[in-house]
């Protein structure tokens, strides 16, 4: 999640488990690390962004909706922002908040669902005037916090997990005034889950770099 053991092995046990410190309760972590570090830059939190307004509630057919945001603090992570069916959020760095820009699509969509809406959604422990919303390619539109659009994870199976956390040195765990949450992160740098294959598509063999 006898004789006395040489140093060596104390030393390994020891970081196995500071790695395994952050996973949330009841998972393993994501082993599948590169060998560089994250940069010490990543420590400072970000300044938040204005959020964009929220529009008139827009029809959105045959979408997944996002029906509320949870913000609240979890052990060993801190502030996170879950939505309405508990799974964590998360922002991408190659996105913007000032204006509010939202760059995975395609594939990347696949990996990293955006949390759309058709409405505003309901808040609880989210500033509403943190939250707003921004038009994706296909017309439907995502929600974004602090400005960041902001997305769930395929590779967290159930509730309360953050196996995206620091995956491609540009995903994180978004706190709820829309910063990235920087307190739990991987060793190295985790590699993102395969995509599930699209329609008449068969299973990718090896995971991209999103």
């Amino acid at each position: 999640m006898a004789p006395t053991k040489r140093t060596g092995v104390v030393l390994v046990g020891a970081a196995l488990a500071a790695m395994t410190a952050c996973a949330p309760a009841g998972t393993t972590p994501n082993t599948s690390v590169a060998d560089n570090a994250q940069p010490a830059a990543n420590a400072a939190a970000e300044p938040t962004a204005e959020p964009s307004a929220v529009p008139t509630p827009v029809e959105v057919a045959d979408v997944d909706v996002t029906a509320g945001l949870v913000g609240k603090r979890v052990p060993r992570m801190g502030q996170v922002v879950t939505d309405d069916k508990g799974f964590v959020l998360y922002r991408f760095d190659r996105d913007s908040a000032k204006p509010p820009k939202t760059t995975c699509a395609g594939e990347c969509a696949r990996l990293w669902p955006p949390a759309l809406t058709n409405s505003r959604p309901e808040l609880k422990g989210v500033a509403a005037d943190r939250v707003g919303t921004v038009a994706r390619p296909d017309g439907t539109r995502q929600i974004t916090i602090g400005g960041w659009p902001v997305y769930r994870y395929i590779g967290d199976k159930r509730p309360g997990q953050w196996k995206g956390q620091g995956v491609g040195g540009t995903w994180f765990v978004v706190t709820p005034t829309g910063t990235k949450n920087l307190s739990c992160l991987p060793t190295g740098t985790p590699k993102p889950v395969a995509p599930p294959p699209a329609d008449g598509e068969e299973e990718e063999q090896a995971p991209l770099s999103y």
